[in-house]
């Protein structure tokens, strides 16, 4: 695979350049050894593409994952406890979770655990692989990674996403980067207020 198209956030690939240009290298590194070849493996049995062999969103990411877990990259958590009341919510946002709970306590209210997981991470920095359907790029953006930042576990979130060319050619539903990124850009020059970095990636 190759990168097709960047798009920086915030500074979002600036601030990496500058300062963690290591880890922008390993993630264009691990682009790169994807074998687009050998993630052509799908058989469609959708009607219009019936019997074509398609990408796989399964393989591609089976690869990526192997590249960024020899390189140290690990999947990250973050718990805390929600209620129904939104006063509450905003008093226990920031707190650590076993506050959190306890406070939801206190109130008379019942906790509910929750938690926020994104795909790899390491020194500050998060990358989500967006392969599945298109509604979930707004969730990594606007509460994946905006969480891990407003929680001070990173700098920068990165979302992979597959150009057009190759979306065409995967089977329907994923999103790809030229809808995403005029998604973001429509938000305005600062929402989500973290810096980000869009990949757009082909065979």
């Amino acid at each position: 695979m190759k990168i097709a198209a960047t798009y920086s956030h915030l500074n979002g690939l600036e601030f990496l350049q500058v300062h963690q240009p290591g880890l922008w290298t390993e993630i264009q590194n691990v682009i790169e050894t994807v074998d687009a070849v050998a993630c052509r493996t799908k058989v469609s049995k959708e009607t219009r593409t019936m019997n074509k062999l398609l990408f796989s969103p399964v393989a591609m990411n089976a690869a990526m994952k192997t590249s960024f877990a020899r390189l140290g990259w690990s999947e990250r958590r973050t718990s805390y406890w929600v209620t129904s009341d939104a006063k509450l919510i905003r008093k226990t946002m920031h707190l650590p979770a076993a506050e959190q709970k306890a406070e939801i306590e206190n109130a008379g209210l019942h906790p509910i655990f929750s938690y926020n997981q994104t795909d790899f991470v390491k020194e500050r920095v998060a990358v989500e692989v967006q392969f599945g359907k298109y509604s979930f790029v707004a969730y990594d953006l606007f509460v994946k990674h905006m969480a891990f930042y407003v929680g001070d576990v990173i700098d920068v979130g990165i979302e992979i996403l597959a150009m057009k060319e190759l979306q065409s050619q995967l089977s329907s539903g994923p999103p790809y980067y030229e809808a995403e990124l005029y998604n973001l850009i429509r938000e305005g020059r600062g929402v989500p207020a973290v810096p980000l970095i869009l990949i757009g990636i082909a065979p």
